[in-house]
Parts: C-alpha cells; structure tokens; sequence
C-alpha cells in the first residue's frame, strides 16, 4: 500500500527534523521552510494532509491556510496547525479558516502520530464517499441522458426516422457549439438536449406526418404545431438540460430572417442553441436516405445551406459549420443508415 503524502511547513530547520523523525517510517514526507515555497508544492502535488506552522515570517501560517481554502487545486487538503500558541483566540481563527486540528509545541510524538493517523483515516473516508457520491451521480446523469435519447428516438420513429438521426445530429450539433467556441457544459448540454427537438410530433397525427404529398394549409399548420407541443411536453423544470431542451423545441424552426415558427422570431432574438440545431437538423434530414428518398450529397446540402445564409440560417453558424464538415463527415459515415 502507498504511503500517504504529509506535507511539513515551519520556519524552522529544528522544528521540522522533529516532525521528519516522529513520521518518516511511516509517511512519504515532503518539507517546505516558507508559505510561498508550502503553497507552491501542494499546488504541484497536492499531499493528503499539511502540518502547518502558524508564527512564519513573511506569510504566516492563517495566511497560507487561507489561500489553501480559497485555491480549487488545494481545498480539499486536512491542515493541522502546529504552534506554539495557546490562545483561544488563535485557535479559533484557524478553525474558521478550515484547519482540522491543531497541535501545540512541543510537540509530543505519540499525539503527532494520532492526529496525523485519524485525520488521514477521516480524509480517505472522505474521499471514497465522495468518489461514490460522484459514480452515483454519474450513473443518474447517464440514465437521464439515455431516456432523453431514446424519447427522441421514438418521435424520430413516428416520422419515418431510424432514430440515427438524432444521434448524428446530436454529434453535429455539439461540433458546431464547439466550434464557434462556447463552453465544454454548453456543449454538452445542446449534444444531450439536442435528440429531444422533435419531441413535439409525438402530438402530429400520422395522417400528415406519413403523408406522402404536399400538405395543405391546414395540415401544414397542425404540423408546425410540433414546436409548441415539444415545449409542452418538456415543461418548465429546474434542470438545465430541460430547460435548453425545451428552448430547443419550440425555436430550432425560427429563421434568422423571420419567416419560421412558431413566433417569427429573428437574428439573435432566436436562441444561440435553436440556430445551432437548425443547421444540423437540415443538414442531416437532406444527407439522409430515407424510403421515399434519396440521399443529397454533402456538395449540394453545403450549397443550399449556404444559399440560405443570412436567410434560413444564422451567417456566423453557416461558416463554423463549414470549417468542422470533415468531422460531420466523420460522423455521418460512422451513423449510416441502410435500408
């Protein structure tokens, strides 16, 4: 088993040969004589535990607790002050500062080696309830994520879809996000929301959606119904994938000039994430096979997407798509569909 990694920090060249001699056959041991020098190694190799010195010239000991705390790399360390100092007062202040314990000089060596061994014994508990805490999270977030997929999935079937659709769009979706530059947790939000914008046909009657001619007024009406429907279904929610699926479903038939549905909204006025499904959606649907059609090719979808740049399409988004179409290509070959 691995030796847990004790990091010493005091002034004091005599102080710490102390402590190396109390804990050296039984920890991995690192020293530092200086705050700056202490904040630096935990920052390089964050030890399990830091045994801290209070009264250090330059930054003292609260000091460098308090930028440990404040520091995502080195909050997580146990700090056990060792001081001279015996006043509540001091004591109190680290405690307030996040310190664990506190041991006073000088120092006994059956007290260092206790607190030091319940401390780290506390910080591995610690760290394996949180690990469990973080595969239990993970594994809800996949389940959620695979309901939502497959929800998706079944819209896509009533409409004469495989359910590959979904996923391939989803991919382009997410490479388009990626591309024009927004954050990796947005990018996964619009590639997990994505497979939920036609959620909405679950509520179309099969008499229009498998129709195979032009439909009329009315029907067309009813069939753009499927924005406000989708909405519906995905509801108002806390969730923020729930709540970019829902703006999804009710915007990604929005275009950038004002002519979609169901609010003619316009340019920016229309979500980013709306725009962005716009183009992966058409673009899949038209590079699809379906029964009743043939495949376009890449070439002529570019060219109609880009007809409609400034039109159907958001400008900006039509170049960003074009700059990442080997990686769409990618993936429509890894997501082909046969019939």
């Amino acid at each position: 088993m691995e030796k847990a990694k004790v990091l010493i920090v005091d002034d004091t060249p005599e102080n710490i040969d102390i402590l190396v001699d109390i804990l050296g056959k039984g920890y991995k041991l690192k020293v530092a004589t200086s705050g700056a020098k202490a904040l630096a190694l935990a920052r390089k190799s964050a030890p399990d535990l830091i045994l801290l010195d209070v009264m250090m010239p330059g930054m003292n000991g609260h000091e460098v607790c308090q930028k440990l705390k404040s520091d995502p790399l080195t909050y997580h360390i146990p700090v056990i002050f060792v001081t001279a100092l015996s006043e509540t007062e001091n004591e109190a202040q680290g405690f307030e500062l996040g310190a664990v314990d506190y041991i006073t000089k000088p120092v006994s060596p059956s007290v260092v080696k206790a607190r030091v061994k319940n401390h780290l014994s506390l910080y591995d508990q610690k760290r394996l309830l949180e690990s469990e805490v973080a595969q239990r999270t993970k594994e809800l977030s996949e389940t959620r994520f695979e309901i939502i997929r497959r929800l998706g999935r079944a819209a896509e079937y009533k409409d004469n879809e495989t359910g590959l659709h979904v996923i391939r769009m989803s991919h382009y979706a997410r490479l388009l996000a990626i591309s024009s530059g927004y954050s990796s947790r947005f990018c996964d939000l619009v590639y997990n929301a994505a497979p939920m914008h036609d959620i909405g046909k679950i509520g179309t009657p099969d008499s229009i959606l498998k129709k195979p001619g032009k439909l009329n007024a009315d029907e067309r009406k009813e069939m753009q119904a499927h924005a406000q429907i989708g909405a519906d279904i995905i509801g108002d929610h806390d969730d923020p994938l729930l709540q970019m699926a829902k703006r999804i479903a009710i915007s990604h038939h929005e275009k950038w000039d004002g002519s979609g549905y169901p609010h003619g909204l316009s340019g920016e006025n229309i979500p980013i994430e709306g725009r962005i499904i716009a183009i992966a959606d058409v673009f899949d649907a038209l590079t699809s096979v379906r029964p009743y059609k043939e495949a376009w090719t890449v070439k002529d979808t570019m060219a109609l997407i880009e007809k409609e740049s400034g039109k159907h399409f958001d400008p900006d988004l039509v170049k960003q798509f074009h700059s990442v179409l080997d990686d769409v290509k990618e993936i429509k070959a890894k997501h082909e569909e046969t019939f």
